[in-house]
């Protein structure tokens, strides 16, 4: 590996890694040769049935869709296409399971089955990351550091509460709801699948679990998984397939509980269709979280939050700090060091151990990013985005920054799920909450002051369900997760996560 100098805008030099492949664009300086995570070790089936009563068979359809890398645009496996035969099935193996096997065992025996599926779990970890990034598009650095880890670690906690559920809810006797349906996005697919599997099993349900139709490979991984920890069939039961197949999930009579995860415009349907019934529900939607940076913050540590917030997860995060409210004071040093700090980010290859931001989910999240950007120039935005270049293959967009913008415009109001962040400014701390309330939404916020009584002030009048200080993205299995208004009702996590599956 030859190393040599090149000029920067300054004028000045600095080292250049020449490499025989094409490097990671890194900002205006320097460039990294490639340190690509093997795949080699990792075993995707050329074609994925549907996972009922503890077995892989094929959809009732017969028919089948490509699942494929955003990164590269190549096809990674065929995947079942599930239909009502398939969906009645699959809520029938729950029933049998409930009614004859889970909701007779013990607690402590529950548990022991949801300790060692997280053993597993950590045990094929470097396999689920690889997986998860090849279907996802998100850095091999996210989903082995943050995603697999987290989603094991909710398996272990809820494994502790299952014998142990009378003291989550004292002076109470609970009792599991029956049939879960749980239906995920595309963000973090093996996440939300814990996230929600976890709790309802520990409380003695079953599940028909439906993942996102463009990320479908870790929860089918997943399934490979409970075969290996000798999960009694039926308790949990994963479907594939589009909008149709979550509908009919949703909607079947053989269902307790509905879980959702995902837009807030199909969690209203979702909220529609079981009017009128005795189901239970729980549904975590949009957001458009705000950072609130005040001229007493620590301002290096605020920037690197916002970069977390927004890019090193291309903003596909509900809770993702998309706007950017900044004290007019410190406004100016605020944006050029976020300038200066998104230029190094490193935008390509998702298996590349040096990317910051990896692929777009799919072509039509893309177009859909590149429609809010648009919109903002049109609505009188200005624009900054970063000098790298991107992939000629695959679904990709730049970091974005839209500043000058104002309330009403669209970019502002609505879930874009981008690496996009818009930036408004404030000079009142009553004139920062007040903007940061002022969406539909809910969800969460980020507060950056120097000043302990600032924090408790400023994050009990934010409407948003979880508040972060001097911090953002930071999550654990103990703590509870949900929002306000357009962002969803009832939480998950924590012990709060197990209410949503019992009754007493």
């Amino acid at each position: 590996m030859a190393l040599k100098k090149k000029k920067t805008l300054s004028g000045g030099s600095v080292l250049k890694v020449k490499a025989s492949v094409a490097p990671l664009n890194f900002g205006t300086q320097w460039q990294y040769v490639e340190a690509l995570e093997g795949s080699d070790h990792v075993k995707i089936e050329p074609k994925y049935g549907l996972f009922i009563d503890g077995k892989f068979v094929e959809p009732h359809s017969k028919k089948y869709f490509d699942t494929i890398n955003p990164a590269n645009e190549k096809v990674l496996s065929k995947i079942a296409e599930a239909d009502a035969h398939d969906v009645n099935l699959a809520v029938e193996a729950a029933r049998r399971s409930y009614d004859n096997v889970w909701s007779k065992m013990s607690g402590k025996e529950r548990g022991k089955y949801l300790f060692r599926i997280a053993r597993i779990m950590q045990e094929r970890a470097r396999e689920l990351a690889v997986v998860e990034t090849l279907d996802g598009g998100k850095p091999i650095r996210e989903s082995k550091s943050v995603d697999i880890p987290l989603a094991a670690a909710h398996f272990f906690y809820y494994a502790g509460w299952a014998d142990k559920l009378e003291y989550a809810f004292s002076g109470r006797s609970p009792r599991p709801l029956g049939v879960a349906a749980q239906v995920i996005p595309w963000n973090f697919p093996l996440l939300m699948a814990a996230w929600k599997i976890a709790p309802a099993l520990a409380t003695g349900n079953t599940v028909v679990l439906k993942p996102a139709e463009t990320t479908p490979l870790t929860a089918l991984k997943l399934a490979e998984i409970f075969q290996e920890a000798d999960l009694p069939p039926g308790v949990v039961n994963i479907i594939t397939g589009f909008g149709a197949t979550g509908a009919e999930l949703v909607s079947h009579k053989g269902v307790n509980k509905v879980a959702f995860t995902g837009s807030t415009e199909v969690g209203k349907k979702i909220n529609r269709a079981i009017l009128g019934t005795d189901k239970r529900i729980t549904l975590e939607l949009g957001g458009k979280s705000a950072h609130l940076i005040f001229e007493d913050a620590s301002i290096d540590q605020a920037v690197e939050g916002i970069v977390n917030g927004i890019f090193f997860n291309q903003g596909h995060v509900c809770c993702a700090g998309s706007r950017l409210l900044v004290q007019e004071s410190v406004e100016k040093i605020v944006l050029r060091k976020l300038f200066d700090r998104m230029q190094t980010l490193a935008v390509g290859d998702p298996m590349d151990k040096n990317t910051d931001i990896g692929a777009i989910n799919s072509h039509e999240q893309m177009k859909k990013i590149e429609g809010y950007i648009a919109s903002g120039k049109t609505e009188g935005a200005k624009l900054f985005q970063t000098s790298c270049r991107l992939p000629s293959k695959g679904f990709w967009a730049k970091p974005t920054v839209l500043s000058e913008v104002a309330q009403s415009f669209r970019v502002v109001q609505e879930e874009i799920f981008g690496p996009v962040l818009t930036v408004q400014s404030f000079r009142t701390v009553e004139e920062g909450i007040e903007k940061a309330n002022n969406t539909p939404y809910g969800l969460a916020g980020g507060v950056w002051t120097d000043k302990g009584s600032k924090i408790f002030s400023v994050s009990s009048h934010l409407r948003a369900g979880v508040v972060w200080a001097n911090t953002y993205n930071k999550f654990d299995p103990t703590s509870p997760f949900g929002g306000y208004k357009e962002s969803g009702m009832g939480r998950e996590g924590g012990i709060s996560g197990l209410l949503p599956y019992v009754q007493f």
